[in-house]
């Protein structure tokens, strides 16, 4: 018997935009880190995006979205957008700013648009995976069909291993 998944707001715009996307889920899995999720996945974890949310010392907020294996340099993500530096956003902030939890942040449908960077990385894939709006979701899409739901640049934002 199939189960009806849970539509979160990231789902249902990507739905709204009628843009091909698969959905996985990783519910009833132990899975908590990225790392997990892509291995629950089956998948590539170079394919598999974490979405970061980061504030600069002018206090405006960016997301990046980096590998589930790899760390954002906060050096070339300041550069990216154009800051003198910027941090990590505490994980208390993250919900009344985004309305996504930790675990379960989506680029798509935040409570406001804000600029979004993807490391250049993701244009080895014909696809990426990135969170649904909800820990246990996936969406795994095209990033031009991406670019038809949020606007985002690419650039290297990732630390060098």
């Amino acid at each position: 018997m199939k189960t009806k998944e849970e539509k979160t707001n990231a789902i249902r715009i990507v739905d709204s935009h009628n843009i091909p996307y698969k959905l996985h889920s990783y519910l009833g899995t132990e899975a908590i880190s990225g790392t997990e999720v892509a291995k629950v996945l089956n998948e590539n974890p170079n394919k598999v995006f974490k979405t970061l949310v980061t504030v600069s010392k002018s206090r405006t907020n960016y997301v990046f979205l980096v590998p589930v294996d790899k760390e954002l340099d906060l050096k070339k993500a300041a550069k990216s957008v154009k800051e003198k530096s910027i941090e990590m956003l505490k994980s208390k902030d993250l919900l009344p700013l985004t309305g996504y939890v930790h675990g379960g942040c989506s680029p798509i449908g935040m409570k406001k648009a804000f600029m979004t960077v993807i490391d250049k990385s993701a244009t080895n894939f014909d696809t990426i995976y990135f969170s649904g709006g909800k820990i246990g979701y996936q969406i795994e899409m095209n990033i031009n069909d991406l670019k038809k739901i949020i606007n985002f640049n690419l650039d290297d934002i990732c630390k060098d291993d």
